[in-house]
């Protein structure tokens, strides 16, 4: 199956996934690794996570994947400026080429959400994890994100996001989804969860919303948002808004993911 990544790669989009790490985005994992374990993190991305993964479970073997060399080569870049061996792989989701029970841990961040198949995409993540092992996902959930102020061109960016977000296959809302979706894909042991990132500082309102004026303006979003109609001036009005939110001393933002850890 092919997959339209939303975001793409521009140096934006990365701005905000360089920041992600595991305490910040995965400590519902956490309890369950110890060192000696293999772990699989699929949609690795800039290697942040991976490499705090990695440490954790040293001397255990740890394999990063994306779908795409491209994809990868930011991850290798991060790892050479690291001491930690990892595999690197390409494969998709949907078809992992990997073997059976490979693994004794198979993490992704923020995929779910973009795949074409998300159940087939578990199916997958359950067929090279160990019996027994831990099978891990967490997703946004965009519909539930909550913001202050209401500015009307923050809700034109909602809007706009899950119609491009869809128009790729995509399911902006994974993050109440990815229990239902592991239940059919044959998992009968999943504990599902939910934690947030909240931005209220003023640096990390003038990161937050700085990143996403740019991200509007110059990622692979703005140029699907082009070629779809949207006019330049709408996307301006839009990146304006992110500025004026991070420049209020109320600006608030509160984005929910969901969790899952099923047991394969």
């Amino acid at each position: 199956m092919n997959n339209v990544y939303t975001h793409g790669h521009h140096e934006s989009v990365l701005r905000s996934h360089s920041w992600r790490t595991a305490e910040n985005s995965a400590g519902y994992l956490l309890a369950h690794l110890r060192p000696g374990l293999s772990l699989l993190d699929i949609g690795a991305g800039p290697g942040t996570i991976t490499a705090d993964l990695a440490r954790l479970v040293q001397p255990g073997r740890t394999t990063a994947l994306e779908a795409s060399e491209k994809a990868l080569d930011v991850t290798r870049a991060t790892f050479a400026k690291l001491d930690i061996e990892v595999d690197f792989v390409v494969s998709d989701v949907h078809r992992l080429d990997l073997p059976d029970d490979s693994y004794d841990v198979v993490h992704a961040h923020q995929v779910l959400q973009h795949v074409a198949d998300p159940v087939q995409a578990l199916r997958e993540m359950r067929r090279v994890c160990k019996p027994g092992g831990i099978v891990a996902a967490r997703d946004s959930d965009y519909s539930a994100f909550a913001w202050f102020p209401q500015l009307p061109e923050l809700d034109e960016w909602m809007a706009l996001y899950q119609r491009m977000a869809r128009a790729n296959s995509g399911e902006p809302d994974a993050g109440r989804r990815l229990l239902s979706w592991a239940l059919e894909a044959g998992f009968e042991k999943v504990e599902a969860t939910a934690s947030n990132w909240t931005f209220t500082s003023e640096a990390d309102r003038a990161w937050w919303g700085g990143m996403w004026a740019d991200r509007v303006l110059q990622s692979a979003l703005a140029a699907q948002a082009l070629a779809s109609g949207v006019p330049q001036e709408d996307l301006d009005r839009i990146s304006a808004a992110w500025l004026a939110w991070a420049a209020d001393p109320a600006g608030f933002i509160s984005l929910l993911h969901g969790e899952i850890i099923a047991v394969a």
